[in-house]
């Protein structure tokens, strides 16, 4: 087994239960994890036998583009996404955060982590 990781995806999305929120928006950031079988890839040197990190990214980015009140929600429809376009990974867990979060306080961003398994 082994691991793949995407850092830092940055995103503008519109989440959030207030109004505003989803008018505005605001901008975000991924952290993707996913449990992958790596032993045949790092033989074969083929793109087919792995998780190929640009459908990651673009599953992140299309989840991201749909509005949702809560970041678990949209944490739930990348992990589920992920688990149903590619059979090689076995887990997935995003963190999804949410820059300068409107709390009334002093806050650098807020954030959830979920993580899915088969």
């Amino acid at each position: 087994m082994g691991e793949i990781k995407l850092q830092d995806i940055r995103v503008y999305a519109h989440h959030g239960c207030l109004p505003e929120e989803t008018i505005i928006g605001s901008d975000y950031l991924v952290q993707l994890h996913v449990g992958v079988d790596l032993s045949a890839s790092a033989q074969s040197d083929r793109l087919d036998q792995t998780a190929d990190y640009v459908l990651l990214h673009q599953i992140v980015v299309d989840q991201m583009r749909q509005p949702s009140k809560l970041l678990e929600h949209v944490a739930l429809r990348i992990n589920n996404s992920i688990l149903k376009q590619l059979d090689c990974v076995q887990w997935s867990e995003v963190m999804v955060s949410k820059i300068n979060p409107p709390i009334g306080g002093d806050v650098d961003r807020v954030s959830i982590i979920l993580r899915t398994s088969r």
